[in-house]
């Protein structure tokens, strides 16, 4: 034991950095994955959970290709939840120096196993859409997670202090907040459309044509939003320009996705496309508002310099 311990990262080395970003890419396949399952009419393709039928774990001759998808999206939790566990492993021994990566590997890991029981939830309830809707939100926020793991991955640690002006701290907050908003209504417009993951799967109820109206409105102030951050991390030469511009950029594919997915009658793969976009705009808000800080700088000359005037 001894041995694999001194075995172990003693800093963030490649080890760490290759399983973090094996850890983000696997949490956001699994959405893709989980898209096509819904995407396909696979949702209820294994009837049961755990196992796939009730006598069987894996799928049987008689099943179709729907249980070939929503199984292959089951084992990709497995995938998700090993790579989770290696990177856990791997940052035990800097846990102390590093309490900030352990603790996000630690969320990681406990989410995936809390994002299985949600997964068992969602078949026993016949695809409720509220609680698949609510599987697709724990899987972004994982992204998001594993997203602030690789921008701590290489920051100095310890205390922190504000990197921007409070107007603009503002603004970055404001525009998190009204991309959630967003989010959440995406999510219950696809709730209402014509994608719930089986033929005998119920709809949430609500009006989906209303809803792509209500989705787009803050999608659109979030994009005004983040060009404001663009502008005033330029002009005053901030640490964010780099990630908001990045935000930006995602954003307007979002956009345009989405406007194409609305105009064409919600083809699969464009609503597909739109999801993992989702997180990935969720995923670069997050290391945005990580940037809105920095490491606290200790000026060792400025205790030397009363000591100084008193010696003159």
């Amino acid at each position: 034991m001894n041995r694999f311990t001194a075995w172990l990262p003693e800093h963030v080395d490649r080890r760490i950095r290759i399983f973090a970003w094996l850890s983000f890419v696997a949490q956001t396949t699994i959405i893709a994955t989980g898209g096509a399952v819904r995407l396909t009419g696979s949702g209820l393709g294994c009837p049961t959970w755990p196992t796939c039928t009730p006598g069987s774990l894996v799928p049987t001759e008689e099943l179709s290709y729907h249980s070939l998808i929503e199984f292959g999206n089951r084992l990709m939790t497995g995938v998700v939840g090993i790579v989770a566990l290696i990177l856990f492993i791997l940052v035990w021994r800097i846990r102390r120096e590093r309490r900030d990566l352990f603790t996000l590997s630690f969320i990681v890991g406990a989410g995936i196993v809390a994002q299985a029981v949600v997964g068992g939830i969602t078949v026993w309830t016949g695809l409720n859409p509220f609680i698949v809707g609510f599987h697709y939100l724990s899987s972004l926020a994982l992204v998001c997670v594993m997203a602030a793991f690789l921008a701590r991955m290489d920051a100095a640690p310890g205390p922190r202090e504000r990197a921007v002006p409070a107007w603009y701290l503002g603004l970055a907050h404001a525009t998190s907040a009204v991309l959630a908003v967003s989010i959440v209504f995406g999510v219950l417009t696809t709730g209402a459309g014509p994608h719930s993951g089986d033929a005998v799967a119920g709809r949430n109820g609500f009006n989906a044509e209303l809803l792509e109206h209500v989705h787009a409105w803050p999608g659109y102030a979030v994009f005004a939003l983040t060009l404001a951050l663009v502008i005033g991390a330029w002009s005053k030469r901030l640490p964010t320009l780099r990630w908001t511009l990045v935000l930006l950029a995602v954003e307007l594919v979002q956009i345009g996705v989405g406007l194409y997915q609305a105009r064409n009658g919600l083809p699969p793969l464009a609503v597909g496309v739109h999801m993992v976009l989702a997180a990935l705009t969720a995923a670069t808000m997050t290391v945005v508002i990580l940037h809105l800080k920095r490491p606290v700088t200790t000026d060792a000359a400025a205790p030397a310099a009363p000591v100084e005037a008193a010696a003159r």
